[in-house]
């Protein structure tokens, strides 16, 4: 039997593969994934505190770890409340700033309710930014600059996924996110 850990990591790699990369979402992603070079991380973190300290340590891992190029931070339990996340997202980001991360990391974000601001709930662009759980995820600004340098016309990646998203559909993208879960 897997523990509770293990099935919420055997989620979020579930959505990598069929949302991320089998849309190919983020164009960068499969060959780091299946190089194995992201860690999972699952957070208990139940304050702010604690969402800050398990930051830390996965930038701490990053640093410790050449061999690994990203990491997911996946709060199971917390941080459900989408504008709450969002909170936490910008405060998270003057935290890696001040602990002299800026230029050595790059924070996305992930949210199961993730909606774009002026975007309608229902949109399904939003979609691009949805994931099972909420997460951080913690990337490698050099890994970024190494990708982005040998792809053409980068900057239209998020409108590449905003359109290929609307056309397949709200019930598509919700049936794509639902299927991670199962």
């Amino acid at each position: 039997m897997i523990s509770q850990n293990e099935k919420v990591i055997n989620q979020t790699k579930a959505w990598l593969e069929k949302v991320v990369i089998g849309l190919n979402f983020c164009p960068f992603a499969k060959p780091i994934f299946e190089q194995g070079k992201v860690h999972f991380q699952v957070s208990d973190a139940q304050s702010l505190e604690y969402c800050l300290e398990d930051l830390a340590a996965e930038a701490l891992r990053l640093e410790q770890d050449s061999e690994l190029e990203t990491t997911l931070l996946i709060y199971e339990n917390s941080l459900q409340d989408f504008e709450n996340f969002l909170d936490v997202v910008d405060i998270a980001n003057d935290f890696m700033e001040e602990k002299g991360y800026e230029g050595v990391y790059q924070l996305a974000s992930f949210h199961p309710d993730y909606c774009f601001a002026d975007s309608d709930e229902d949109d399904p662009a939003n979609y691009t930014n949805r994931s099972p759980y909420p997460m951080l995820h913690l990337i490698r600004e050099a890994s970024i600059e190494r990708a982005l340098a040998s792809y053409k016309n980068p900057e239209n990646i998020p409108e590449t996924n905003i359109k290929l998203a609307r056309e397949l559909g709200l019930e598509k993208m919700q049936s794509l996110l639902k299927d991670t879960l199962t």
